[in-house]
């Protein structure tokens, strides 16, 4: 039965356009959708889990089509309740027909339009899947790659909740363990030899950073790592992101400053996501637009995940040094990675003395023409996301990460009771309670109305 009691809603399940199959989802309390079947479908027995190929008919008794129906009696279907589907044929125009006219049959019934993400959030609610998996079911539908599909694919069956759990149920138990001493002071066990409780806490710590890099991994592979072109004039930045796109998406010119603003396109690479931003060329101008365009560059630095600060492999002098220099400051302090390309190698007949004497990050030779240091340059990006083929990676968002990261603080100030001349118990034990409500609110086991509401919002329709 389902735990929550709700009025029927109905949705197209399938994706938009037309299609050679469509399905109509319909979802509600057992005796709602029973009688709605029996308004459809008069003199027809409804049987759990049996596909049937019946005329599907609008509230004159016309056929509109002719499909396969389908009843998941509660608690045996996706979203813990009853669930009714047509399965018809994919065109757009019948499907909202279709829809149209159960809605007739079901008004009395209370049936409406599902919202945005409602069958998950029932799902969700009705407890047949947590938040990390309903949140899975949407980054599986939008993964861009394989990689990123199976990634989503490891959330949805439960391997990151499995292991945001199993971290829970550590804390939990230490918990207890200090809880009962603080309950029990009479006892004078000595908690910290007694319940081995430091190496309880170190062992909790080493398993979290594990789930934070998997979880890094993930959230890279579902936003990706915006990548800023930054550089003087006319160096060949866009030329590099047209050679990197395979197609032309930005200006080419031998005039300076013909990037008067940012160009975004998004490339897959081994199947991780990046946002590169070629942005406008760095120098000394007096062209108000220009200077707009320059201004919107040092914004994109400030916002950026790499910087790829593109110099003319000929012109070491760097005419507009001190300008660079500037824009680069904006990330001082962020431990944002530069990655220095010497382009347009492809110009030079015999190497030049001192190309790579560069005082910060990387250093690659490239050639936008010939193709020279792009798969070098490809892969010290990937080095920089830090994927690993080989790693166990499931999908995460920022709030997944924003949590882990408060848990490792909650455990730092823990170690620091712990350890300190006279253990801070009380201290202690709060921090662990901290800590773990953190990893409720990753898997909804702690949530608010406001944060369920901005995760399905953004759901599909249907879904």
């Amino acid at each position: 039965m389902s735990l929550v009691k709700t009025s029927p809603i109905i949705a197209i399940a399938t994706g938009n356009g037309n299609a050679g199959v469509g399905i109509v989802r319909i979802s509600g309390e057992e005796e709602d959708v029973k009688a709605l079947f029996q308004k459809m479908f008069p003199g027809k027995e409804i049987k759990p889990r049996y596909a049937e190929l019946l005329p599907i008919r609008d509230t004159q008794g016309q056929i509109l089509d002719t499909g396969i129906v389908i009843y998941f009696r509660a608690p045996f279907s996706y979203t813990g309740e009853s669930v009714l589907e047509l399965q018809v044929h994919g065109g757009r125009v019948l499907l909202n027909w279709i829809v149209q006219e159960v809605l007739i049959f079901g008004k009395e019934f209370g049936l409406r339009q599902a919202l945005p993400g409602e069958f998950t959030e029932r799902a969700f609610l009705n407890g047949k899947i947590d938040l990390v998996q309903a949140e899975a079911v949407a980054d599986l539908i939008e993964a861009n790659s394989r990689n990123a599909a199976k990634a989503a694919s490891r959330s949805l069956t439960g391997e990151f909740s499995n292991k945001v759990n199993a971290l829970n149920d550590a804390l939990i138990n230490l918990r207890v363990e200090v809880e009962a001493i603080l309950d029990f002071p009479e006892e004078e066990i000595d908690f910290l030899s007694e319940y081995q409780s430091q190496e309880k806490l170190e062992d909790i710590q080493n398993r979290l950073e594990s789930v934070l890099d998997s979880a890094r991994q993930g959230e890279i592979l579902r936003d990706g790592l915006r990548v800023a072109l930054v550089g003087e004039t006319n160096v060949g930045k866009s030329s590099l992101l047209n050679y990197l796109a395979g197609e032309e998406i930005a200006i080419v010119s031998d005039i300076a400053g013909t990037t008067r603003d940012k160009i975004q396109t998004d490339l897959i690479i081994s199947g991780v996501p990046f946002h590169f931003v070629d942005t406008a060329g760095i120098r000394e101008t007096e062209d108000r637009i220009e200077q707009i365009g320059i201004e919107r560059t040092k914004q994109e630095i400030s916002k950026a995940d790499v910087i790829l600060e593109i110099r003319d492999i000929r012109d070491q002098q760097n005419k507009n040094k001190d300008s660079m220099q500037t824009a680069l400051k904006m990330i001082k302090g962020k431990d944002v990675p530069i990655i220095t390309v010497l382009n347009k190698v492809d110009l030079i007949s015999t190497p030049l003395p001192n190309t790579k004497d560069v005082s910060r990050g990387t250093i690659i030779e490239t050639s936008a023409v010939t193709g020279k240091g792009m798969q070098e340059l490809k892969s010290e990006l990937l080095k920089l996301a830090g994927f690993s083929e080989n790693q166990s990676i499931y999908m995460a968002r920022e709030r997944h990460i924003h949590n882990l990261l408060n848990v490792k603080e909650s455990l730092k100030r823990a170690a620091s009771y712990l350890n300190s001349t006279s253990p801070q118990l009380e201290l202690f034990a709060e921090e662990l309670r901290g800590a773990s409500d953190e990893l409720g609110e990753i898997t909804g086991k702690i949530s608010s109305d406001d944060l369920l509401g901005k995760i399905f919002s953004g759901f599909c329709i249907g879904k």
